[in-house]
């Protein structure tokens, strides 16, 4: 009988599958040396991976970002402090200093000033929420739309996971009830290649498929002293790291193939890279990909930290809506910068922000995103919506009209229950 810990996915608690995680059952699979060609999926096959041409890349800032030092800065006022706007390439909208190359991008990019999320201003239910669309609950695990996308829009026998997840906590809310087949494949550190992926010389088929049936044999023996399930999920695991171990698509995780203009353009940062990695994933089928750039909390030193913060997100954002662009790909791929609330227009004693989910703002292009505009604003001192509200099922459902993916479509979750994609809230049309 297969031990139970030989089984188990090794997942965090939180549902994702990091890298060594996925990995860990690949030096096993790598050790067959089975020839690529067996495995290679035709072209037709990956257009039926994006049968309905449309993917996905989330840009989160994890500890909620000040949108006073972002997209909707307050110069003049006191709740304002030093930071200044600067013109964008759409004459009426300006911008706060820093973020001088998405202004040179504005034309292809929308903004949503009026952001709000209520009173949930504590950062895991918030981080939460604007993952999944829903409150956290004590019985429902929901799943992260990156997962929503994965489910929705990819295709089974694609070889390379469908949803990504990049950074040291990005994808972390993982795949809730729609279980491990959509759990993110976790990358850390964007400029280093996965390990354990290339097959052992001297490995052939014969042995291949001997050490399968011996495998298959142990977990048929597990299965029937009631581990089905934990060998079900094992299987689904192992299967899926076959074939990303004998895809000829792995080279999109090697960056060395980019030219050293195009990664100087994104930034040698760990986000920047990240962000090219997300572009190559999309070229390849992924579906989704999610990039994380953490340390937006500035409770002290705001102005300093945010600049420094910047400095990263700003090249690579704007290299990527370009890039996607240059190569046909805008149109077919969202692209959201979000975190999951905003500042308060109040300085606090260290020159920080705190936190305030009452107004915040997100940035979105892409997939028949009208940029360009701005949707709702804020009162003359920030300190909240003045302007057309929009709640975070309202920019959920708004994702969803994008991607073409009906919003109230029903899933049952564990307990037998039907769960809604978004429960509640409309689109802005205004976006398309």
């Amino acid at each position: 009988m297969l031990p139970q810990r030989m089984l188990q996915l090794q997942t965090a608690r939180d549902g994702t599958i990091d890298r060594r995680a996925w990995l860990r059952t690949m030096p096993a699979i790598a050790a067959v040396g089975v020839g690529l060609d067996r495995y290679a999926l035709t072209a037709s096959a990956v257009d039926a991976a994006r049968r309905q041409g449309k993917a996905c890349i989330f840009l989160y800032m994890r500890g909620a970002p000040s949108q006073f030092e972002t997209f909707d800065p307050k110069p003049g006022t006191s709740n304002g402090g030093p930071t200044q706007s600067i013109a964008t390439a759409v004459t009426d909208i300006r911008i706060a200093e820093g973020w001088d190359h998405v202004a040179r991008e504005m034309n292809d990019i929308a903004l949503i000033r009026s952001m709000t999320n209520g009173n949930e201003g504590n950062h895991d239910r918030a981080v939460y929420q604007l993952h999944t669309g829903y409150l956290q609950s004590g019985t429902v695990r929901h799943p992260t739309l990156g997962s929503v996308a994965a489910a929705e829009l990819g295709d089974e026998a694609f070889d390379l996971p469908h949803f990504v997840a990049i950074g040291h906590r990005a994808g972390i809310v993982g795949p809730g009830y729609l279980g491990m087949s959509y759990a993110p494949f976790a990358v850390t550190d964007p400029r280093k290649l996965p390990n354990h992926i290339e097959p052992t010389v001297g490995i052939d088929a014969r042995r291949f498929t001997r050490r399968n049936e011996m495998l298959n044999g142990l977990e048929s023996d597990f299965a029937e002293t009631g581990g089905a399930a934990d060998v079900r999920d094992h299987q689904l695991l192992y299967h899926k790291a076959q074939r990303l171990v004998l895809s000829p698509r792995l080279k999109a995780f090697d960056l060395s193939h980019e030219s050293d203009q195009t990664r100087d353009r994104y930034g040698r940062s760990e986000f920047g890279q990240g962000c090219l990695l997300a572009r190559r994933l999309i070229e390849q089928g992924v579906t989704c990909v999610e990039v994380e750039s953490p340390g937006w909390d500035t409770h002290d030193d705001n102005f300093k930290r945010v600049k420094t913060l910047a400095s990263d997100v700003d090249p690579a954002f704007a290299a990527l809506v370009a890039d996607l662009k240059d190569r046909g790909l805008l149109d077919s791929t969202l692209v959201v910068w979000l975190g999951e609330f905003g500042r308060t227009p109040r300085i606090n004693g260290k020159t920080g922000r705190d936190h305030h989910p009452q107004s915040f703002n997100v940035a979105i292009a892409g997939a028949g995103i009208r940029g360009g505009r701005v949707i709702g604003a804020t009162d003359a001192d920030g300190n909240g919506v003045d302007q057309r509200p929009v709640t975070v099922p309202d920019l959920f459902c708004t994702f969803c009209q994008a991607l073409g993916v009906d919003p109230r479509k029903e899933r049952i979750s564990a307990l037998g229950r039907p769960l809604k994609i978004v429960e509640g809230g409309e689109p802005v049309t205004e976006l398309f």
